[in-house]
C-alpha cells in the first residue's frame, strides 16, 4: 500500500493551498510531505529487494526494478525542490515579483507536477502513461510562463506546441503498437505486461515505424536533439525551483517511456535496432549541446543545453547497451538529476541577486553569494566528469561500454564533444565564480532552506563517487536486468 501513500501526498498537497494561507506553511508542508514520499519510496525497494518480485496492484499500478528506480529519482528531486522553495518562493512573494495569491498556486501546480510524473512511472497501462505525459506538459506549461512575462509567455507557448507535437507522435506510435498487438498477438490491452508477454510472437517491420515514432515523440520531451528547441527556451524564463524539475526529473520520464517501448521491440527483434536509433540520437545531441555551450551568453540556457548533452550520453548508454552501458546510463539518469538541480538551484540565488541571466555581467560569484558559489564549482566539477563525483563513474562506465563492444567511433566522438564541453563549461563559469565582485553588491547568506537542499543534493554527488549503498546497486543491477530481456 505505500505506493497509494506515494500518490496520496502530492494529491493531498495539491489541494493544500486551499486551506493552508501561509505560503512558508505550504512550502514546509510540501518539503515534510516529500521526505515522507522519499521515505516511503525508499521502504518500497528494500521490500522489492528483499522479495525478488514486481508489484502489481488492481491491474493498474506495476512496480518492477526499472519502475522503482524512477519513482526513487523523481522522490530525491521534489524533495530537494521542495525544501529550496520555501524560502525561495517566499522571497519572490516579499520582493513584489509574485503575489501573494500567484505564490500558493506555485504549490498547487508543483505538486500536480509531481503527481503527474510519479504517475507516468507507476501505471501498467500505456496508454494512461501516454495520458500522464500529457498531463505534465500542461501543468508544466503554467510553470515555464509562471512569471507572465513576454519572454516567460512566449517560452510557455512554445514548449506546448512543440512538445505537444512530439505527444502526437507517440500516440500515433502507440496506436501502431496496438494494432500490431491485436492483430498479431490478439491482444487486447495496452498494459505493459501483457505486450511484453507477447511480444516475441510479433513480426518486426510495423514494430520498426511504431517505435520510430515513440522516440521521435517521447525524444522531444526528453530534450533529445534535434528535437530540443523547447528545453533551453523553456529554462530560462521559468521560475527556477521547476527548472530543477524540468531537467532533473522530466526529462526522465519521457526516457523511461521510451525505454518501456524499447523493451517490447527488443523481445521482437533484438537489441540493435533500438540501440543503433539511440546512438544516433545520442551523438546528436552531444554533438548539439557542445556548439550552443561553446557560444552561450545565458546562465540558465547554458545550464538547458547541459541538460541536452546529459540526455544524449544516457541514450549512447543505452544504445550501446549490455551490463555496464545500461548499469552505466540508469546510474547516469540520478547523478545528472541531483548535479543538474543543485545548479538549478545556484542559477535561481544568482539571478535573483544579480537581476540578470547574462553570464559577462555576473561576476564575483564566491564572494556575493559564498555558499552558492562553492556548491556551483563543486557542481560545474561534477557535471564535467571530473572524479571523484559520481557523473564520472557513470560517464567512464558508457565509455568503457563502447570500448568493449568495439564501437571505436562512438567513444571517440563521444570523448570530442565531452572535452569541448569540459573547456567551454569551466570558461563560462570561471568567469562568473572568480571575476571581480561588482562594487553594488554586497555579500549576501543564503537561507536556510537553500543550504539544506543544496547541502542533500551534496551528499549524493559527492557520496555516490565514493560509495555505492548495496540497495542502491542491486536496484540498478535489477533494472539493467530487466532492460536487457534477462
Amino acid at each position: 500500500m505505500s505506493i497509494l501513500f506515494i500518490l496520496l501526498v502530492p494529491a493531498i498537497l495539491t489541494a493544500a493551498p486551499l486551506l493552508v494561507r501561509q505560503n512558508r506553511s505550504l512550502g514546509y508542508l510540501s518539503a515534510a510531505g516529500y521526505f515522507v514520499v522519499l521515505a516511503l519510496s525508499i521502504r518500497l525497494i528494500l521490500r522489492f529487494l528483499a522479495r525478488g518480485a514486481a508489484v502489481s496492484l488492481f491491474n493498474f499500478i506495476y512496480l518492477d526494478a526499472l519502475s522503482l528506480f524512477f519513482v526513487f529519482v523523481i522522490a530525491l528531486v521534489t524533495f530537494a525542490v521542495a525544501l529550496y522553495s520555501v524560502d525561495f518562493v517566499a522571497r519572490e512573494a516579499a520582493g513584489g515579483a509574485i503575489s501573494e495569491k500567484k505564490a500558493r498556486l506555485y504549490y498547487s501546480l508543483f505538486n500536480s507536477f509531481a503527481l503527474a510524473m510519479l504517475l507516468v512511472v507507476v501505471v501498467n497501462n500505456l496508454g494512461i502513461m501516454w495520458v500522464a505525459i500529457e498531463l505534465t506538459t500542461l501543468v508544466s506549461a503554467f510553470l515555464v510562463g509562471f512569471y507572465n512575462s513576454k519572454d516567460s509567455l512566449e517560452a510557455a507557448w512554445k514548449y506546448i506546441i512543440i512538445c505537444s507535437v512530439g505527444i502526437i507522435l507517440a500516440l500515433l506510435g502507440t496506436i501502431l503498437f496496438a494494432y500490431a498487438l491485436l492483430f498479431q498477438a490478439g491482444v487486447k490491452s495496452l498494459n505493459w505486461t501483457e505486450l511484453i508477454a507477447a511480444a516475441g510472437t510479433l513480426v518486426g517491420n510495423l514494430l520498426k515505424v511504431a517505435f520510430i515514432f515513440i522516440l521521435v515523440g517521447y525524444g522531444t520531451k526528453a530534450g533529445l536533439a534535434p528535437m530540443h528547441p523547447w528545453l533551453p527556451d523553456a529554462h530560462s524564463p521559468a521560475i527556477s525551483p521547476i527548472s530543477a524539475l524540468l531537467s532533473g526529473v522530466l526529462l526522465k520520464t519521457a526516457l523511461y517511456a521510451i525505454l518501456r517501448y524499447s523493451m517490447i521491440v527488443n523481445q521482437c527483434l533484438g537489441p540493435a535496432y533500438t540501440g543503433r536509433l539511440l546512438l544516433l540520437f545520442g551523438l546528436i545531441s552531444l554533438a548539439v549541446s557542445a556548439g550552443f555551450i561553446l557560444v552561450q551568453k545565458d546562465l540558465k540556457r547554458l545550464l538547458a543545453y547541459s541538460s541536452i548533452e546529459h540526455v544524449g550520453i544516457i541514450a549512447i548508454g543505452f544504445g550501446l547497451g549490455g551490463p555496464l552501458g545500461t548499469y552505466g546510463a540508469l546510474f547516469h539518469i540520478l547523478n545528472h538529476a541531483a548535479a543538474k538541480s543543485l545548479m538549478f538551484f545556484g542559477a535561481g540565488n544568482i539571478v535573483k541577486k544579480y537581476g540578470t541571466h547574462n553570464i559577462h555581467i555576473i561576476k564575483g560569484v564566491l564572494r556575493v553569494l559564498p555558499l552558492t558559489g562553492a556548491m556551483l564549482l563543486v557542481g560545474i566539477f561534477a557535471l564535467t566528469g571530473l572524479p571523484p563525483f559520481s557523473i564520472f563513474f557513470s560517464e567512464l562506465m558508457v565509455l568503457a561500454a563502447a570500448f568493449l563492444k568495439g564501437s571505436y567511433l562512438v567513444a571517440g566522438l563521444m570523448l570530442l564533444f565531452l572535452s569541448i564541453i569540459f573547456g567551454a563549461i569551466l570558461h563560462h563559469f570561471s568567469q562568473m565564480l572568480f571575476g571581480k565582485k561588482p562594487a553594488d553588491q554586497p555579500a549576501e547568506s543564503e537561507p536556510l532552506t537553500g543550504k539544506a537542499a543544496f547541502i542533500f543534493l551534496l551528499f549524493f554527488i559527492c557520496g555516490l563517487g565514493w560509495l555505492m549503498p548495496g540497495p542502491l546497486n542491486q536496484l540498478l543491477l535489477s533494472a539493467s536486468t530487466l532492460l536487457r530481456g534477462r
